[in-house]
């Protein structure tokens, strides 16, 4: 596939990585300067391309930057796609670091805002796992525990094509529902970021309780800015399986 993938952070680069390494096509953007990206994306195993380029003459586009920046986008660079190209949110919504957004606030689905601001459909999928996961946390399908991720949104043939790219990718996939349904993967809910085989996942999104992750959202990140040193990927995992699932 021909995928262009928008910001090289720890997600987008696990991304770019992993999905050169299975010989795709992919095109990197990011706000360094020409030389920077050149450097990045080399050491990705991709190309580098302007914010327009990255989204011209692919199957496939990922966002992979802060929520707040979607917004910044020029208002024309996904309106102009045909309509078979997939769009990937990938992101989600912290409100220390994207500050406050009312409509977020008010309990609308951090994707939906997003493809209202894009103008086009989207689907929600890799918000659910940690960057670390993305990056080694793969496995063959049928590994006993294998981890998987859901994909929320309305088109079924662009969530059958990322399903199999994600179990190309090393994932399960869990049917995440309409886009409408995205806030259960959202932070804070059992189903983010606790590394669930697909039926606990499957479980975890049915048990979501509207209006309540962005509490238990807010003070986990408070007690991880608290922390001395950032904690490990199982850490984490463990501190959000007690905290989202109240189990160890």
């Amino acid at each position: 596939m021909k995928i262009g993938i928008i910001g090289t952070g720890p997600v987008g680069g696990s991304l770019a990585k992993n999905l050169a390494a299975l010989g795709h096509q992919v095109k990197v953007t990011n706000t360094r300067q020409p030389a920077e990206l050149a450097r990045k994306a080399q050491e990705l195993g991709a190309s580098p391309a302007t914010l327009h380029d990255v989204v011209q003459d692919v199957d496939l586009v990922f966002i992979a930057v802060p929520f707040k920046v979607i917004d910044e986008f020029p208002k024309d660079l996904f309106r102009s796609l045909p309509p078979e190209v997939i769009v990937v949110d990938t992101g989600n919504y912290y409100p220390f670091r994207d500050e406050k957004i009312e409509a977020l606030e008010q309990g609308q689905p951090e994707s939906v805002l997003a493809a209202e601001q894009l103008g086009r459909p989207l689907l929600k999928a890799f918000n659910n796992l940690l960057a670390e996961t993305i990056a080694s946390g793969g496995t063959a399908p049928g590994t006993p525990g294998r981890i998987a991720l859901s994909i929320a949104g309305d088109d079924e043939r662009a969530k059958q094509i990322l399903s199999d790219l994600c179990n190309d990718f090393g994932f399960d996939v869990v049917d995440g529902g309409s886009l409408a349904d995205s806030w259960r993967q959202q932070p804070g809910t059992p189903a983010y970021c606790t590394e669930l085989t697909a039926p606990e996942l499957t479980h975890a999104l049915a048990n979501a309780v509207p209006g309540k992750a962005p509490q238990i959202r807010d003070q986990i990140i408070s007690e991880l800015l608290q922390r001395e040193a950032w904690p490990t990927r199982e850490e984490v995992v463990a501190g959000n399986r007690a905290r989202q699932l109240g189990k160890s």
